[in-house]
């Protein structure tokens, strides 16, 4: 797992809502809005493949 510059590990298997450019990563991947990728965290969790089934699904 890769760590971030303050020594956490990252999980890129978790979508961090709060964190504006994950959430654009996300849309840009999905082709979708940020608030759709906000909707499907509150919705389905933050499961990366939770979240992108829950976009495959609109």
């Amino acid at each position: 797992m890769a760590t971030t510059s303050r020594g956490r590990t990252q999980d890129r298997a978790r979508v961090a809502a709060g964190q504006d450019h994950e959430l654009k990563y996300e849309a840009k991947k999905e082709g979708v809005s940020k608030e759709a990728v906000k909707g499907a965290v509150k919705k389905a969790g933050n499961s990366r493949k939770k979240v992108e089934a829950e976009l495959g699904r609109k």
